[in-house]
Parts: structure tokens; C-alpha cells; sequence
């Protein structure tokens, strides 16, 4: 995956016939990772890049903080460092409304094409309780399976939240336990068993079935959307 750094319109170069280059590179390499069903972090830096450059249009950002700076000198006065701009002005304004105005219709026709991709999966995913829910589900397991394969990735999961700008958000972490064979005998409900048989600290932990009807990417694909469908189902 190429990246993009997060200033980049104003980092460099800032030439209109450059800064395209960059970003069709960019775009071509994100392009890859989708046609490999890959969504993550992918889609989130493209929604990151678009949201900024947004900013950027809409004059919510203070572009003279975004340039390069070097110090010029000391105020013994006040205490402070001086710095002056390294860009020179002049028609830069310019070149960079050219290059936002080219950059923003492409993020957002890249970042639609991947909502697409996410929507397709969420489609194939089938996500359920084994067993009975306990009221308290903020902690406890999911089971991966998917449907040509006999493995099942056992994650263990605790839903947080977090505070930012004043809003209250819900997170979820989740790690690996194991990997286990899925068959006639090994079931679903007698691998939650097990689990709770291991892990002591859960005697009675919601567990949720995850299965995908295709295989998809685990790390870049599944685990992230199947974070989303957890946090909707877990309680407030």
C-alpha cells in the first residue's frame, strides 16, 4: 500500500503537474488493494485525506500553519522563536485551489467505490449470538469461520468508550485466543465451552458467531467490519 503523507498539497514541490502525479500514484496503488478486496486502513486514510483537504477548500484550516517553515531569528523580548514561511507566495494560492479542486472528486469517487466493496461484504457476513445473550455483553468472544474453511479464529473483545471533542464514542478492542478446527463433533456452542473452561475471568461472556460466505482478507477486511456490526449489537 502507497501511502500519502498527511500534508502533502503543501509539503514539496507545489506544482499542479506534481502534485497530480502523486496522488494518481496514490490512488492507483489504493485501487490495488480494493480490487484484493482490502478495505482497511485504505478506505479510513482516503476518508481522512478527503476531510482535510475539505477543510482545506472550505478555509476551515489555517494554510500558513501547513507550509514548511524555517527559523529566522530569536525575540529576546517575548521569549520566541521566529520562523518565516520556506514557500514564497505569489500565485501558490492558486496552485493549490488547481490541485484541491482536481484531488477532491477523485478521493470521493475512491472513497464511494470502497463503500461499494464494504457494502458487498457486509452483505456475505451472517452475524449471531451462540447460545444465549447475557445482558451484559460489553465483553466476551467472537468466532470467525468462513465458509470453505474448518478453522475458526476465536477473538476475545471489550467494548470501550471514548471521549473526544466532548462526544462520547464506542470502541472495540479485540485480540486473537486461538485457532481452532471446526467439525461434527467440535461445535460452535462446545468451543464457547472450552473458552469459558480457559479464560476463568468470563464465566458467562457473549459470544457471536461471525461467518463469511466467501474468503476474505481477515486482517484488512473482516476484523474491521466485524468490529462494526459489534459495536451496533453490543449495549449502550
Amino acid at each position: 500500500m502507497k501511502t500519502l503523507p498527511k500534508n502533502w498539497i503543501t509539503e514539496g514541490l507545489i506544482d499542479f503537474e506534481y502534485k497530480k502525479y502523486q496522488l494518481l500514484a496514490y490512488l492507483q496503488s489504493n485501487e490495488k488493494e480494493f480490487k484484493a478486496v482490502k478495505l482497511y486502513p485504505v478506505l479510513g486514510d482516503l476518508i481522512e485525506h478527503h476531510r482535510t483537504l475539505q477543510e482545506l477548500d472550505s478555509g476551515k484550516s489555517e494554510l500558513k500553519n501547513l507550509f514548511p517553515k524555517a527559523l529566522n531569528g530569536i525575540d529576546l523580548q517575548n521569549a520566541q522563536l521566529k520562523y518565516e514561511s520556506k514557500v514564497p507566495e505569489g500565485n501558490i494560492m492558486e496552485e493549490i485551489a488547481q490541485i484541491t479542486a482536481f484531488a477532491l472528486p477523485k478521493l470521493q469517487g475512491q472513497i464511494e467505490e470502497g463503500k461499494s466493496i464494504y457494502d458487498f461484504v457486509e452483505e456475505q457476513i451472517e452475524f449471531e449470538p451462540v447460545g444465549i445473550l447475557p445482558i451484559y455483553n460489553r465483553e466476551g468472544y467472537v468466532l470467525l469461520t468462513q465458509e470453505k474453511s474448518s478453522e475458526v479464529h476465536a477473538f476475545r473483545y471489550k467494548s470501550n468508550f471514548l471521549q473526544l471533542a466532548g462526544e462520547k464514542f464506542r470502541s472495540i478492542s479485540l485480540w486473537l485466543v486461538g485457532v481452532f478446527q471446526r467439525t461434527l463433533v467440535n461445535t460452535l456452542e462446545k468451543l464457547k465451552m472450552h473458552l469459558v473452561n480457559e479464560i476463568k475471568e468470563l464465566p458467562n461472556p457473549a459470544t457471536w458467531r461471525l461467518h463469511s460466505h466467501y474468503s476474505f482478507p481477515m486482517e484488512e477486511t473482516l476484523i474491521p467490519v466485524g468490529k462494526r456490526l459489534l459495536i451496533r449489537s453490543v449495549n449502550e
